[in-house]
């Protein structure tokens, strides 16, 4: 693994094998798990956007590992009043042994990392969420025992950072993905067709019904992501027909699971009655495994776990 985590396409095959295999042992031995890592370290996080499982499961899994967090509101920073990212990375790092950044623009976080000389971690930015999407691809290897080849329907808003994430995953992993949007919400393009990054199955189509045929995973996001709010209205009209609902659900495969990263807009992207299915509904599954999966990512950047990617990684240069 790099230095840093900023986006998916940062990580080799053997990365994130590494990282699902570390965050199911810790996932099943979480009570008596022993490595501390970040034993005697302080992890920074940066934050300009609100949070409920980002926040919650970065401190609890710093603590777990031994480490200590300080959050920091990106605007009680002197970044508020005009210093630049790169001389705040630059006096941070003397302090800090990592940063975890939640922010609005992904160029911050990139400028934030060049200047940076400790890890950096891209939690949510308007463009990339790898953290969420880790988490994502960790919870379909729990339910399907594999990857690539797993069919995943994602309808809703294709042009934010989930589906820019899950495009960068699902080529990374192998995931045979369907995106399905109106045209002015498509995916971007030039992610897809990159022939630099990765392996995966991907196409964008508008009709969410032939998206949905044979998938086995179903995924959507909120219509309104943070910053987008004067747009509500308008949102909501043109994406009225991607709604994840029980017809949608009955035109893919017999045992299809619910994705959502959540929050959730309940009557908007997604029913009631879908969302709380328990028998197909994995939702709370992904919000758990954001701890495991990010203690795992933490674990490799500090730890000897990651030992065995470097060497892989070395051998392939």
């Amino acid at each position: 693994m790099q230095k840093d985590l900023l986006t998916i396409e940062e990580l080799c095959e053997n990365d994130l094998n590494e990282i699902i295999s570390l965050a199911s042992k810790m996932k099943l031995k979480r009570d008596e798990w022993k490595p501390r890592p970040l034993e005697g370290k302080s992890v920074g996080m940066i934050f300009s956007k609100s949070s409920t499982r980002t926040r919650v499961s970065f401190e609890v899994g710093i603590r777990e590992l031994g480490g200590n967090s300080i959050f920091m509101d990106m605007s009680d920073l002197q970044l508020n009043r005009g210093e630049t990212f790169a001389d705040t990375a630059r006096v941070l790092s003397r302090y800090l042994h990592a940063a975890v950044i939640r922010t609005s623009k992904h160029d911050y976080v990139v400028e934030f990392a060049k200047a940076a000389n400790i890890p950096v971690i891209n939690a949510l930015t308007d463009s990339f969420h790898p953290c969420q999407i880790l988490a994502d691809l960790f919870t379909i290897y729990e339910y399907s025992e594999r990857l690539d080849g797993v069919r995943l329907a994602y309808l809703g808003d294709c042009s934010n950072n989930i589906a820019n994430s899950l495009i960068l995953g699902a080529k990374l992993s192998g995931l045979k993905l369907t995106l399905s949007s109106p045209e002015e919400f498509s995916p971007d393009f030039n992610l897809i067709r990159n022939p630099d990054m990765g392996r995966g199955d991907i196409r964008w189509v508008k009709n969410p019904s032939e998206a949905v045929q044979g998938a086995d995973y179903i995924y959507t996001d909120v219509w309104v992501s943070m910053g987008f709010e004067k747009e509500t209205k308008r949102r909501i009209e043109l994406l009225d027909g991607y709604r994840i609902n029980r017809d949608i659900v009955n035109e893919a495969s017999p045992g299809v699971k619910i994705m959502h990263c959540l929050p959730a807009h309940r009557g908007e992207e997604i029913t009631d009655d879908v969302l709380d299915d328990s028998r197909r509904s994995i939702v709370l599954d992904q919000a758990e495994n954001r701890l495991h999966v990010q203690k795992a990512v933490l674990s490799i950047m500090f730890g000897e776990v990651g030992e065995a990617t470097k060497k892989n990684n070395k051998k392939k240069g």
